[in-house]
């Protein structure tokens, strides 16, 4: 449960058994002091609702040492005759005694229910992992097989027939073993990255980095693979130098252009832009030699636009590029659907946002937000 974690994470369950007690008494001392407009039936409601809602955070034990406690309070602070423990009605006795076993047996219950919502909440998440975990391996047996499969039959071409083959042939096959070494590498790289987005160990190295540098370094290593495609990079070198993980950018954008090349026609025409979004979210006082003085708070952002202009996504599936392993209905085999929701969680990791839409002509564009420093060095602003 969500506000169960809200209420206990920071707990020990040694600290069950004075918090759930805690809150009953608190809960008595706000009856009492209503006590002139609360009868004390009224009373014994509000603190048996109280030990329910106890009985959803809290472990059994002291969800019971709380029912007694309110049974106890209600008994020596709100029936009559007050401030004693002595029932003087058989009615009253009746209503304490009921009371109790309420208190004790919904106190159970609830635990009980609470515990069963967890067990199913368990097996829901087995069966998703087992469900992925075979996905990933149905997407795995293609795509490392098929480059392992051409790295050792372009090597054993050139072992065992190497002196029969021309240097040409020679080349091709090397390329050929290059071409499938550079798609392995990828797909462990993706394996690799989003096991570090799931255990929760991305922590981006912040440091000044040159997004155009970062453009070009991204594009360059591209060539080969985008060499059906035209690339354009919208350079812009008055920018300044963003504070940013350069490698977990990299990697955000090469994945993103993966993306376009692999699944956009040949003579698609893919451009990326950088640019920086200054907000004004407010002002402050110079309080020294000018306190009337007011000065614009300004918040930096790196934005980064890659637009395509392919067929672009299917509207009921845009949603969902970004979740982990999947792949759109109709596209090409191949990919294990890992590329965008990598790209996703390297942007957030940087407490940054990424969109995708539909271009209104034809194509896509993804949009990266992420707050940043900036720096000049030596230039001035708006120079």
């Amino acid at each position: 449960m969500a506000l169960e974690s809200i209420f206990t994470k920071n707990y020990s369950k040694k600290k069950h058994y004075i918090i759930a007690p805690f809150i009953v008494v608190i809960i008595g001392l706000i009856c009492f002091l209503l006590s002139d407009f609360l009868g004390y039936k009224v009373v014994s409601y509000i603190l048996l609702v109280s030990v329910s809602l106890l009985a959803m955070f809290f472990d059994i034990i002291p969800v019971l040492i709380a029912a007694l406690l309110s049974a106890m309070i209600w008994d020596y602070f709100f029936i009559p005759p007050r401030f004693t423990l002595i029932v003087s009605t058989n009615e009253d006795i009746l209503m304490l005694s009921m009371y109790f076993v309420v208190a004790l047996v919904n106190a159970v219950l609830t635990y009980k229910l609470r515990l069963m919502e967890k067990l199913a909440r368990q097996k829901e998440e087995k069966a998703n992992t087992i469900k992925l975990y075979n996905l990933l391996l149905n997407s795995l047996s293609h795509e490392l097989r098929t480059p392992i499969a051409t790295i050792i039959g372009s090597t054993d071409n050139l072992l065992s027939d190497g002196n029969k083959l021309t240097e040409e042939n020679k080349i091709i096959l090397l390329k050929e073993i290059s071409k499938a070494s550079v798609r392995l590498n990828e797909q462990v790289e993706n394996l690799l990255n989003m096991s570090r987005l799931e255990s929760g160990y991305i922590k981006p190295k912040l440091d000044w980095c040159d997004v155009n540098e970062l453009m070009h370094s991204v594009v360059n290593r591209l060539e080969e693979q985008s060499h059906n495609h035209t690339i354009i990079i919208g350079a812009n070198e008055s920018l300044p130098l963003f504070k940013l993980d350069f490698g977990l950018m990299e990697q955000v954008l090469h994945n993103i252009l993966i993306n376009a090349i692999n699944y956009t026609d040949p003579g698609t025409i893919i451009t990326v832009f950088a640019d920086i979004n200054e907000q004004i979210s407010g002002h402050f006082s110079d309080n020294g030699n000018h306190p009337d003085a007011k000065t614009d708070v300004i918040h930096n952002s790196f934005v980064l636009e890659i637009t395509d202009n392919g067929k672009g996504f299917p509207e009921d599936e845009i949603g969902q590029v970004f979740d982990k392993f999947y792949r759109l209905k109709n596209s090409k085999t191949g990919g294990t659907g890992l590329g965008l929701s990598i790209a996703k969680g390297f942007v957030e990791a940087h407490h940054g946002t990424i969109q995708l839409s539909n271009k209104d002509e034809r194509g896509v564009i993804f949009v990266i937000t992420i707050p940043a420093e900036i720096s000049y060095l030596n230039k001035q602003r708006n120079e």
